[in-house]
């Protein structure tokens, strides 16, 4: 006879396996080892990335070429990577640091508009930049998806703000952001006095009033 423990404990243990399964697919094909010649989806990726930053300007045709490859090496050499042109683990990792998928820029866009739609450029470009610097930061996801969805991290998540679509202001705001323009130098938390309820946060050390957003680190 099964019991109902029994029952729950083997589906526990195949949904970790699964998972495990999924973990493991998604980072073995989100990180190929692109070089010269190369032609794969990621090169598009790979291509969109860099073309924010502006390191590239060429289409976005998933051929690795020599101008792929020499926004590579310029991507490498601005962020103390081996500059060889070949998009290893150590390449992606800092890419996937520095800079965002077309899909993930999306998000960065949705985040920005509906946290900060009423401040200034500079406020926007700010709320992008304290997502960017909690991507690079050991204490965060270090995922644009991570650091946005975890629990109770933006108001506008919680509460369905975000679902609204962006303008063409948060869009850029968030090319400015992924590009490294740093209003907030280098806050991780932003609150609005107030409104804010959480006494933990005036506890941060402060380091620049933008709008109504005090940021701090």
């Amino acid at each position: 006879m099964i019991t109902k423990k029994w029952a729950v404990t083997s589906f526990l243990v195949v949904l970790l396996i699964i998972q495990s399964f999924a973990w493991n697919a998604d980072h073995a094909e989100a990180a190929p080892v692109l070089t010269l010649g190369s032609e794969d989806p990621k090169v598009s990726d790979l291509q969109y990335r860099l073309q924010v930053l502006g390191l590239y300007a060429s289409p976005l045709d998933g051929k690795y070429g020599p101008g792929t490859e020499a926004s590579v090496k310029q991507f490498q050499k601005e962020h103390g990577a081996v500059v060889d042109g070949t998009v290893g683990p150590t390449t992606w990792r800092k890419l996937r640091m520095y800079t965002l998928s077309k899909n993930d820029m999306e998000i960065m866009a949705k985040i920005i508009y509906s946290e900060a739609r009423g401040e200034s450029y500079k406020g926007q470009v700010a709320v992008g930049a304290v997502v960017m610097n909690r991507i690079q930061s050991d204490e965060f996801p270090d995922t644009i998806q991570g650091v946005v969805f975890q629990k109770n991290a933006f108001t506008a998540v919680s509460d369905g703000q975000y679902g609204m679509k962006p303008n063409r202001t948060a869009y850029r705001a968030a090319i400015d952001a992924v590009r490294g323009w740093d209003p907030t130098h280098n806050s991780l938390y932003y609150y609005n006095p107030k409104t804010a309820t959480n006494k933990w946060i005036w506890t941060r050390a402060r380091t620049v009033n933008i709008g109504r957003h005090v940021f701090a680190i």
